[in-house]
């Protein structure tokens, strides 16, 4: 017996809860098939619990290129010898991309919400390979290269992904990429990726790539758009996967009814977009420190007895440096606040830092601190209120009186934030079922 082997359309309505064992798509002599043009891939004595590969394109309208990328990968499950499945992960076609997939033997799955990640979601959902492939059915992606995913996945890599840029070992074949994507937009959103989050990969947004259906999993992807790509690099960097990455060849999109789905600023903006909310340390901890960190040589300057390079800083840029202090404060606290929830949610694992973090600085420590300096800031606005007072309410030294207020106000607001946000912490990092 062969060990290559395809399962078309599995999920045909029978009317029962029985899957049959072979569609009746299948149902054809071996002649008939050599004349209808199958692929000799095919092999009526199947197992459904030994597929080694699930191949998952997604597929809006893609009857131009369909059959071409569907006949490579049999032709890679005949050649070498990869018992496998091919799975189209319609998202509403209305051109018959589904009779040419269901002609050919593979399995349609039917994705109602509309997006790439979507599509792509509902078919690896459904994949029952112990490897996924994903790729575009465009042709612009040559899936008889799928030999180099599949050798990285035997050999115990969790992540496969491809690179199309020349810089990783690929290549871009004449008007396979536009200008912007291929020299701008592609080299800076990959190093931003690399530089964010320290994932080895080149080519971020390339769609082939192979993967463990157990990695997925462990995953638990969210995204419905294009950022679902970014999204599984992202999140197989955070859980530790292993990860490589092969050169593959770009082609030129072979459709001609339509163009690509791709939007180059909707989503490349929206690819940042998950970056920065994927990133609390660089949205919002890193600009909170170099807030509080100009503000405090503010506030230095603002008190030295003497100019500093020549410039005399008064209470004026005492009270911006304030403002640079609570402001700075609150993006550390919404740092905080995103990275709890993010691990309650299960969007990110768990983070060994933060976990010594919370050790540290808990709820009932937050509560003294914040108390502590909120008292001290009374303290501070109470002196000069004394001073008023003794001088029958009458006009005061600004000059003076405001190196106190300033600092007292601060010192409160930072005080009574930090005992909310204590709370507000505490709640989000509660477990819930």
């Amino acid at each position: 017996m062969r060990n290559t082997r395809v399962f078309p359309n599995p999920r045909r309505n029978t009317g029962t809860k029985t899957r049959p064992s072979i569609p009746e798509a299948l149902r054809v002599s071996a002649r008939k098939r050599e004349e209808l043009g199958y692929p000799r891939a095919f092999d009526m004595e199947h197992d459904e619990t030994n597929i080694e590969l699930s191949v998952v394109m997604p597929c809006l309208n893609e009857a131009d290129t369909l059959e071409t990328c569907i006949s490579k990968v049999l032709r890679i499950f005949e050649e070498h010898g990869i018992a496998g499945e091919v799975v189209i992960a319609d998202n509403g076609s209305d051109d018959g991309s589904q009779k040419i997939a269901e002609r050919l033997g593979a399995r349609v799955e039917h994705v109602a919400e509309r997006g790439y990640g979507a599509a792509l979601m509902g078919g690896i959902a459904t994949a029952r390979g112990r490897f996924v492939l994903m790729g575009d059915a465009d042709d612009s992606y040559d899936f008889l290269e799928i030999p180099k995913f599949i050798a990285k996945l035997r050999e115990g890599y969790d992540l496969v992904q491809g690179c199309r840029l020349p810089r990783g070992g690929g290549t871009v074949l004449p008007d396979a990429m536009p200008f912007l994507h291929r020299w701008f937009g592609n080299p800076i959103l990959s190093a931003m990726v690399r530089f964010m989050f320290d994932a080895p990969v080149m080519d971020i947004y390339c769609g082939m790539r192979g993967f463990t259906k157990e990695l997925y999993l462990q995953l638990d992807q969210r995204c419905t758009g294009m950022e679902f790509a970014t999204e599984m690099i992202i999140k197989s960097t955070f859980h530790g996967a292993k990860i490589a990455e092969v050169p593959i060849t770009l082609h030129p999109d072979g459709r001609k009814a339509h163009g690509p789905h791709l939007r180059t600023f909707r989503d490349g903006w929206r690819t940042v977009r998950f970056f920065l909310m994927y990133s609390p340390r660089w949205l919002f901890l890193i600009p909170g420190l170099f807030l509080i960190a100009g503000a405090l040589a503010g506030t230095l300057a603002a008190y030295s007895s003497s100019p500093v390079f020549g410039i005399d800083f008064g209470p004026h840029t005492l009270l911006v440096s304030s403002l640079a202090i609570l402001l700075g404060y609150q993006s550390i606290l919404f740092a905080i606040f995103s990275k709890t929830f993010a691990i309650s949610e299960g969007l990110m694992p768990e983070d060994p830092r933060v976990i010594r973090f919370f050790e540290v600085v808990n709820l009932e420590k937050g509560l003294v601190i914040g108390g502590l300096s909120f008292l001290v800031g009374l303290g501070l606005i109470s002196k000069t209120a004394t001073a008023w007072w003794a001088s029958g309410f009458g006009p005061l030294d600004y000059e003076s009186t405001l190196r106190w207020v300033i600092p007292g106000v601060t010192l409160a607001a930072l005080g009574f934030q930090t005992i909310l946000s204590g709370f507000f912490v505490s709640i989000l990092g509660m477990g819930r079922r």
